[in-house]
């Protein structure tokens, strides 16, 4: 029964994205400002710097694995988790404080857990220019790296196999950057309307990268959230505050059995 709903909403975020024009309106990410007024890099700042959730303010410094105690809220030797991701992760549309990230953060926090979300998310984000982007991402310490990447590789009409490629060499770069880093793959889905056989081509890239490359696969990002309009924003596409507590809840069902072990005595 679990499988077949989650199928059901496979099918309806696919269903709702072919509303979207791929001409450039569509992409996820750049339908314009959030709400709170932040640009289409919503959850970075006008760099495309990624921030750390558990910062109220856009933008503000990265926190590393020393910080002292209080400093941007953040306990003292806090790992970081970094979100590396598209305006899903960047949390377009919505104040930073209620993208999944920052639910992540609140999770986190209540479960006592030292560590600190760092949103990643760029809005218009493609594989290709996550590849190009990691390196700089990477640049700071991180225990964990979750890769939400490939969403808008399905609304452009991206050949799967240049997905599937993209996503194995962001694990190794990831890999060889931060060999200390645990890496996550999201499974991410493709509208229909490039027919069955591209949808399903899309769906299992993800799954052959994370065998190709021995790192786990989380679920749909959007499961129970895409087709849902009362979870979503305007376009159908991306969630709204109460999507985004489905989303974090998704994220959190992987992330926080990780986040327990990797703090364990």
């Amino acid at each position: 029964m679990r499988r077949q709903k989650r199928e059901e909403g496979h099918c309806r975020w696919r269903t709702a994205a072919m509303v979207v024009t791929l001409a450039g309106a569509g992409l996820l990410g750049a339908c314009g400002a959030g709400a709170s007024g932040n640009a289409a890099a919503a959850g970075t700042n006008g760099g495309g710097a990624p921030t750390d959730s558990a910062n109220s303010a856009v933008g503000a410094p990265a926190v590393g694995e020393n910080t002292p105690a209080g400093a941007n809220g953040a306990p003292a030797g806090a790992r970081r988790v970094v979100l590396l991701g598209t305006s899903l992760t960047a949390g377009l549309g919505l104040p930073p404080e209620q993208a999944y990230p920052a639910l992540l953060q609140e999770k986190a926090d209540s479960a006592q857990l030292p560590v600190t979300i760092v949103n990643a998310g760029l809005s218009g984000e493609t594989s290709a220019g996550a590849v190009r982007r990691a390196a700089w991402v990477l640049e700071q310490p991180a225990a964990v790296v979750v890769l939400e990447v490939g969403a808008n590789d399905g609304l452009r009409g991206v050949d799967p196999d240049s997905t599937y490629a993209n996503l194995v060499k962001l694990v190794q770069m990831v890999k060889a950057q931060r060999p200390e880093a645990k890496v996550a793959l999201v499974q991410m889905e493709a509208p229909t309307n490039l027919g069955a056989s591209y949808t399903r081509r899309f769906h299992d890239a993800y799954g052959r990268a994370a065998r190709e490359t021995g790192v786990p696969l989380w679920p749909f990002l959007l499961d129970g959230v895409a087709g849902v309009a009362r979870l979503n924003q305007g376009d159908g596409i991306h969630p709204n505050a109460e999507g985004a507590r489905v989303v974090a809840g998704t994220v959190w069902g992987a992330m926080g059995p990780l986040l327990r072990e990797l703090v364990a005595p």
